[in-house]
Formats: structure tokens, sequence, C-alpha cells
């Protein structure tokens, strides 16, 4: 009987391999099932006689496997939408599913909605059909899409946790063009002014010395420019290495939980881009324990995913705080404003929210406020860092061109006289 090399999903989500004997690949893969496991790649064993005889001839056989299938966010909120307008319209969620698959282009977002489709058929909910993909739908998914089963709205759910990507794709998209842009003109500004050390001030100073000669003494200024174009040509290996040091400890930082906490809150004060990066913090946090708890999440558990999900450690030490409160048995607004982390009027819009029990519209308005505060911010940096980085450039190359025009103004007189 053949036997077949087998990758397969076990009831944890853990990947299992192994072989398997079967007449057929189909046959494989139903045995696989009746044991709980969801098959991802079977394929033929080759024997050891085939492949000796392979060798033999010279031939290779290469197998190689590219990774489990994965859906990218962008084409998630995509599908997640896609999914509650199928569902809304009255069709069955199998049936969406394989509608949503054939209808799909990128292989990777087939494979993954095939396989979630042929789990939920052999008797399974879709919420454990999703956890055998856990690199396609995180934790903050699969709590909404339980929900969603267990209150049967599953088209509002989806319905709510599409609105709530695009929402945090948007806002995080505003972020990264405010972050990617003065970025952008620094480097250009950076590579413009080496060039101008590199290639045009030794010129100059060859010109400088053969006119002026050693007698003749530079301005100060001038010594200043020349002294650091010398220094950038004869060591520039150690502003290189300089530079891949900064980088290396930056990375380095990140993996250590008190520096990635340290960094993370320089971020979080810092000056011009820091209210950025705060207000957006809390707009995150909003928006996500809003959208969880109007979903029917518990509290405990949504606090859980929000600290997950916060991408800053300051604020997910603040939401541990609340968290820990939380289990004690006192509400959210108390423990947030212990934080420090979240302002005053986050904190009384809470408690207002608490006491009237509106707490997820509540925190749906104080996302919203604080994604409009966002936009503003973030139009307001970049009508300001263009002058200034315009200022800054300008002041830098106006020293340089000073720099070389005193000793030209010198070289004129010489040749006046």
């Amino acid at each position: 009987m053949p036997q077949f090399n087998y990758v397969a999903m076990d009831s944890k989500g853990k990947e299992q391999k192994g072989r398997i004997n079967a007449a057929t690949e189909e046959a494989a893969a139903n045995e696989l099932k009746a044991k709980g496991m969801f098959p991802t790649s079977i394929r033929l064993a080759v024997t050891t006689k085939k492949t000796s005889s392979a060798k033999k001839s010279g031939a290779a056989s290469l197998n190689i496997s590219l990774g489990p299938a994965v859906i990218k966010k962008k084409d998630l909120t995509v599908f997640t939408r896609q999914l509650a307008i199928l569902i809304g319209a009255g069709l069955p969620l199998i049936r969406s599913l394989r509608t949503l698959e054939r209808q799909a282009r990128n292989p990777s977002i087939k494979t993954v909605i095939g396989r979630t489709a042929e789990v939920v058929e052999g008797g399974s909910t879709f919420a454990e059909a999703l956890a055998q993909n856990p690199r396609s739908f995180d934790k903050l998914y699969l709590n909404m899409v339980r929900a969603g089963e267990a209150s049967g709205a599953m088209e509002i759910i989806l319905d709510r946790l599409a609105s709530f990507r695009e929402k945090s794709a948007r806002i995080a998209g505003k972020v990264k063009s405010a972050m990617i842009y003065p970025a952008v003109i620094l480097s250009l500004s950076m590579c413009a002014l080496v060039a101008l050390m590199v290639l045009i001030v030794p010129k100059f100073q060859k010109i400088f010395s053969d006119l002026l000669g050693p007698k003749v003494p530079l301005p100060d200024i001038t010594l200043f420019v020349i002294g650091v174009s010398n220094t950038l040509m004869s060591h520039w290996y150690y502003y290189l290495a300089g530079l891949f040091g900064i980088v290396f400890l930056y990375i380095i930082i990140g993996k250590i939980p008190a520096g990635k906490w340290g960094r993370d809150w320089c971020f979080y004060n810092m000056p011009l881009f820091g209210p950025i990066i705060s207000k957006t913090a809390i707009a995150r946090f909003s928006r996500t324990l809003g959208t969880l708890m109007s979903s029917g999440v518990p509290i405990l558990n949504a606090l859980s995913i929000v600290k997950e999900t916060s991408g800053n450690d300051v604020v997910a030490s603040a939401i541990q705080k609340v968290n820990d409160a939380v289990k004690e048995g006192e509400g959210i607004a108390v423990p947030l404003g212990n934080t420090k982390i979240f302002p005053e009027m986050v904190i009384s819009m809470v408690e207002v929210g608490e006491e009237t029990g509106k707490l997820p519209e509540m925190l749906d308005k104080i996302a919203d406020t604080y994604e409009e505060e966002v936009d503003n911010a973030v139009s307001a940096l970049t009508s300001m860092i263009e002058p200034l980085m315009i200022v800054l450039l300008a002041v830098v190359v106006g020293t340089i061109v000073i720099a070389l025009f005193m000793p030209l103004v010198k070289i004129i007189e010489m040749m006046g006289a």
C-alpha cells in the first residue's frame, strides 16, 4: 500500500508531520480527518528503491515547501466585508465560504478559505475552523466570531469587525505617512549634504591650496567645513559602523522587555511625534475595547485582547493594571486614571459610560474623537515639518556656501591688487 507524507493541524492548532498508509491521497486525507486532524499537505512518499534508481540515472528530486498559507491584513478586511454581505443576503456560511474561495485569485487566500470551509463541513464551528489558521486570524478576530456564533448575529459581528479593521488601517496609514514623510526628506537631505562634502568641498580645498598657499590662513568656518569633509572621506567606515551600530542597538533594545518599555515610553513622550503616538494608542484602545464589548466579549477577555493588540508596551502595562483591578471587582474608570496614561477627558467619559450602562457606545465616541484628533495632528505636523526641513537644510547648505565663499573673496582681492 502506498505511503504518504502529511502535514496537518491538530485540534489545538499545532502543526503535525508524519507518514500514513492509504490507497489514495483522498483516503489518506479522510483517515487524518477521522483522527481529528486537518491536513494541509499530503504527498506520495518516495521509496528507497526509487531514490536509488534516480541517483543512478543522475536525476535530482526537489521537495520545496513554501510554508503555511497566510491572508494579509488588507485582504482579510476585504474577506470579512464580503463574507458579512453574503451572510446578510441569506447565504449559509459554508456556501458563502465556497463562493469566496472560487472568486479568490490569490492562492494563499484560496487555500485558507478552502481549508476553513472543509473544517466547517466536518462539523466544527466557524471559530474552531478559523483557529486552524492562527497566522491569518488573530485572537481578537476569533473572539468576535465566537461572540457572533453565541449570539446568532454573525452578520452584525462580521460587519462590525470589517468596519473596525478598516478604521484601524486608515488611522495606521495616517500615522505611517506622518512618520515616513520626514524620514524620506531627511534621508534625501543627508545624501545631498554628503555628496556636497565629498565631491565639491575637496575641489575648493585644492583651489585654496593652489592660489593662497600655506602662508594665508583660511577662516575658521572654512577650516571646520574642510575638516569635516576630510574626516568623512578618510574615515567613512566609522560613520557607517556608527549607523549600523545604532540600528543594531535599536533592535537589541526591542528584544529586551525593559528596553522595549523604555523605548516606547520615549516615543510616547517625544516632541512633535509623541502626541500623535499617544492619541493613536488611545484611539486604538477605545475602538478595540468598544468593539469587543459591544460584540458580547466578556470584559476581562476584552482587556486581555486589547493589551495584546495595543502595539505599545507603556499602554499594555497600563491595561494590565486595569485588568488586575477589574479582577478584584473594581470598575474601569478609576484604574485608568491611576495609570496616568489616559487624559482626564477619557477617564470622565468612561466613568459616565459605566454609570449609564453604555460603556461600549462611549468608547466608540472616544475613538471617533481621538481618530479625528490624529487626523488633525498629522496634518499639522506635515505642514510644520516641511518649512522646518527647508530652514534646516538652508542653514546647513548656507554655512557650507559661506565657508567656501569667504576664501574666494580673499583670492579676488589678491588678484585685484
